[in-house]
């Protein structure tokens, strides 16, 4: 496929979007945006989520991993298992009890508006670096297979993403990307499974053929169980999908606005679990495809696609899909999915950033009702633009693969609001809140610096994404010091 063919295919792509974004956005009102006036079908939320918790980064970055960390990354997805038992179980009660709209609203009820606010601006962050994170992958695909032909500069590349984004988001909110989700999820899944079939065709080989060959066997280990002090041994990367699970999603607005759109807490609880599992599935299918990708890359001696000198593995996938001869069916499926897989977490981080903002912050709902909506239209272009600076920062910035680099600032960022939910949950406490702001800090700086210095400190020893819980643990026993008595 040629440039403009590609181009063709994604705006093709959008205008179903925008379909979907007129027939749901009718409504222009901020609980429509904020909360779909609590009417979403449970089983449709949670087909969506799967595409917004994989997002383009598990599209792209996962299958890129393979080479080296193997089929090792199913470790942590089995945390993510225990992780949403917690959510659907200890988190979900907690919110629809007190009837939120952002969930850091709990955080004012149980410890104060100091800590309400504290919380909310570590979701701000953690949410703008996760999703600059997704935007970036998907813009640099879109800059390596159509704008760099055409000399057009990544800064471009990344407004134009980010501005259909906001079209078909800013009327219809959290109500729009429900639905579009959905679609987007299928999109994804049907690009995945599609290109396992076109490359094993390729390669002369049935489903089965490819699941019992011997060149599978040099990618597909799961459990690294030898070395204790390695990152991918066994129990660190299962804690750290649990921890993972329950801050990117139990304690993220992004992810609670969708299940809070739903009718009560019953079904939210019925979409989390029946999510989990399909996301189990879905993800053993991305790793299968990743191994498939380097067995095709090696049979017919393909290199490793490099972007300003620098080898990308994140661009394998887009390679072979599209420049390799595979034909234009599977580069037409690819194209769908990783547009589908890329938007479907970024379109609700835009909505869930602008939600937090306006109601954390800016109290928007106390407000007058005739400055409700416009404050909120003024707050969503305001993030679209700081989306924009922070993703073509990243690409001066970035040379790991995506998803090392998405989890490892996840470690830091998101423990402070694990610390800050767990104190109030499980504790009767209150605080000190001046303090509070210098706690989650410290916790952070913390963590930083025992993960800098483990192996020096304990004998070889190098921190996952376990780093996270202990993250979330310095801030609990900082709240517990300058806890009332």
């Amino acid at each position: 496929m040629n440039p403009t063919h590609i181009l063709l295919l994604i705006l093709g792509y959008f205008a179903v979007l925008f379909l979907i974004s007129f027939l749901t956005g009718k409504e222009d009102s901020n609980q429509a945006f904020f909360k779909a006036n609590k009417q979403s079908p449970w089983y449709i939320v949670a087909f969506g989520m799967i595409g917004a918790t994989l997002s383009g980064v598990t599209f792209i970055s996962v299958p890129g991993t393979v080479a080296t960390a193997k089929f090792g990354y199913m470790q942590m997805v089995f945390g993510y298992v225990f992780g949403t038992l917690i959510i659907a179980y200890v988190l979900l009660p907690i919110y629809y009890k007190h009837n939120v709209t952002s969930i850091y609203q709990y955080l004012n009820t149980r410890l104060g508006p100091k800590s309400h606010k504290i919380g909310a601006f570590f979701f701000l962050l953690s949410r703008t670096i996760g999703a600059a994170f997704r935007i970036f992958l998907v813009a640099l695909a879109m800059q390596y297979l159509i704008f760099e032909q055409w000399q057009i500069p990544f800064t471009v590349t990344v407004i134009f993403s980010i501005l259909l984004i906001w079209i078909y988001t800013h009327r219809g909110g959290i109500k729009t990307i429900v639905w579009t989700d959905t679609l987007q999820t299928f999109f994804m899944l049907a690009a995945v499974l599609l290109s396992i079939y076109f490359i094993n065709d390729k390669l002369g080989w049935s489903l089965s053929e490819f699941y019992n060959s011997e060149a599978l066997k040099d990618y597909n280990k799961i459990l690294f169980l030898d070395n204790f002090k390695d990152k991918a041994f066994f129990l660190k990367s299962f804690l750290g999908g649990i921890f993972i699970t329950v801050a990117m999603t139990g304690v993220d607005q992004d992810m609670m606005q969708k299940n809070l759109t739903c009718k009560n807490l019953k079904d939210a609880q019925k979409n989390m679990l029946t999510m989990v599992s399909m996301l189990v599935v879905v993800n053993f299918v991305f790793l299968s495809l990743g191994a498939l990708l380097y067995i095709y890359a090696n049979k017919f001696g393909l290199e490793m696609p490099m972007i300003d000198g620098t080898k990308r593995t994140d661009l394998l996938f887009p390679m072979i899909a599209v420049k390799s001869g595979l034909g234009i069916p599977l580069a037409m499926v690819f194209i769908l999915g990783i547009i589908a897989a890329a938007y479907s977490s970024a379109d609700s981080a835009l909505t869930s950033l602008t939600t937090s903002y306006c109601v954390d912050f800016l109290d928007i709902e106390n407000k007058e009702l005739s400055q409700q909506k416009s404050l909120r239209k003024k707050v969503h272009i305001a993030v679209s633009v700081i989306l924009i600076f922070v993703v073509v920062l990243f690409n001066y910035v970035l040379e790991k693969d995506v998803i090392t680099g998405l989890f490892t600032i996840a470690s830091y960022t998101y423990g402070p609001l694990l610390g800050l939910f767990f104190f109030g949950i499980f504790t009767k406490h209150n605080v000190k809140e001046k303090y509070v702001l210098l706690i989650c800090v410290l916790s952070v700086v913390f963590s930083y610096y025992l993960n800098k210095f483990s192996i020096q400190l304990f004998n070889g020893y190098k921190f996952s994404f376990e780093l996270l819980g202990i993250n979330g643990l310095f801030t609990f026993i900082g709240l517990w010091l300058i806890r009332k008595k």
